[in-house]
């Protein structure tokens, strides 16, 4: 079974650590990122213990008390952005910091609706390290400017404590864990077209729950079973949420064969087991527009094995990987040329033609996860050896990564 999805694991930390009782959550993430929200949860006032294989929050019940230091977020984004909005209503001031990758990502973009509700909000040069303000909040309605659900959870975490009602319109549709998981949580939304809307004053009840494997984790084995001829890969209890099953049209789109062997839904989540195989032939793509945004994280290993592809994988409407833990674009681009093949950068994406051999190189991670990971996965058909600069990043989302890989992968 793969480790519990991360984006679904950083939600229920945080919200178990805000509601009243005491949540148990099995398979919770392995990664490092989700950690550290239970640890800023923690941090104001939560109980958190692991008890076997289960981790047990006790909450707050509404209340976070401003931690006596700072709240480090380690390098996680979802943490700051989605943690900042549930305290933008508490009394006190609570202090962001995170990791040097984590301090040059923008900031600015949950400052302006939480500001339009009423908190204040310091940051150094539109990044973090950030101050929150907390106090009372107005619900608003707010249009989000760009695809991102870290955005959206902040929003309706304030908004859930707000006075009146708090309502947002995404234009592109993302990932919709946070909605949800505040469902489960006993909150209520609606959801109206592209309007998303929910009322202030509501309070949270704890939750036992298991959490489904990580689609973006299972990307990698993935498109590993797409490299290789007669491929079988069968994966457990992956998460199947349709706001993530993109990649899963991708798959197909590319040459893989899937089967749902069993699907079952838990508290609005759906999980199931899959079988993949690939035919004789590995397809190129095109990625742009709304499947770009919905594939944000996939992206790298995407791009990874498009080399190998027959007619290649071009890319557009990805400007966000430039903003990530690292610059997404320039490291994918300049890792592929270490490797040996063609590829062309844009500002929003990249192109990489198909029907190129790859061979062993050194391959500088940036020190982030996705991009050793998909690189690991490059490699698996390369010629020679291949060397991973930075590694020991993967354990920031999957540190069983490597042992995975190595059971797995066929040569």
């Amino acid at each position: 079974m793969l480790p519990g999805d991360k984006s679904i694991s950083h939600r229920y930390a945080l919200l178990a650590g805000f509601a009243e009782g005491v949540s148990r959550l099995s398979n919770f993430s392995t990664g490092a990122d989700p950690h550290s929200s239970l640890a800023c949860m923690s941090a104001m006032g939560a109980k958190v213990a692991t008890v076997g294989k289960t981790i047990e929050v006790t909450g707050t019940g509404g209340r976070l008390r401003q931690p006596n230091g700072d709240l480090d977020c380690g390098n996680s984004g979802s943490t700051m952005r989605m943690l900042a909005g549930l305290v933008a209503a508490q009394q006190g001031s609570f202090r962001f910091v995170g990791d040097a990758s984590l301090s040059l990502r923008p900031m600015e973009r949950i400052r302006n609706p939480l500001q339009q509700m009423g908190a204040r909000i310091e940051l150094t040069n539109g990044h973090a390290p950030m101050m929150v303000h907390g106090g009372a909040l107005t619900g608003i309605g707010f249009e989000a400017p760009i695809a991102s659900a870290q955005v959206k959870t902040a929003v309706l975490f304030a908004g859930l404590q707000a006075q009146g009602i708090t309502s947002l319109v995404e234009r592109v549709r993302t990932r919709d864990h946070s909605e949800h998981a505040l469902k489960a949580f006993g909150a209520r939304l609606n959801r109206k077209d592209a309007r998303l809307s929910i009322a202030g004053g509501q309070k949270l009840t704890a939750i036992d729950a298991t959490v489904p494997g990580d689609m973006s984790s299972a990307a990698f084995f993935l498109c590993a079973a797409l490299l290789f001829e007669d491929s079988n890969l069968v994966l457990d209890a992956l998460g199947m949420n349709p706001t993530r099953a993109a990649m899963l049209d991708v798959i197909s789109a590319m040459g893989g064969t899937i089967k749902v062997l069993d699907v079952q839904e838990t508290h609005g989540e759906m999980a199931g087991t899959i079988q993949v195989n690939r035919g004789r032939a590995l397809l190129g793509i095109d990625i742009a527009g709304e499947r770009a945004a919905q594939l944000i994280d996939e992206l790298p290993v995407i791009a990874a094995i498009a080399p190998y592809t027959q007619g290649g994988v071009r890319i557009r409407d990805a400007k966000e990987l430039r903003v990530k833990e690292s610059d997404r674009i320039a490291l994918v681009v300049k890792n592929l040329r270490a490797m040996g093949a063609e590829v062309t950068e844009l500002e929003d994406g990249m192109d990489i033609p198909g029907g190129q051999r790859l061979h062993g190189a050194v391959i500088d991670s940036g020190l982030d996860h996705r991009i050793a990971m998909a690189f690991s996965v490059a490699a698996l058909r390369a010629e020679g050896d291949t060397a991973i600069r930075g590694a020991e990043a993967a354990g920031i989302s999957f540190p069983e990564f490597f042992t995975w890989l190595d059971d797995l992968a066929i040569r």
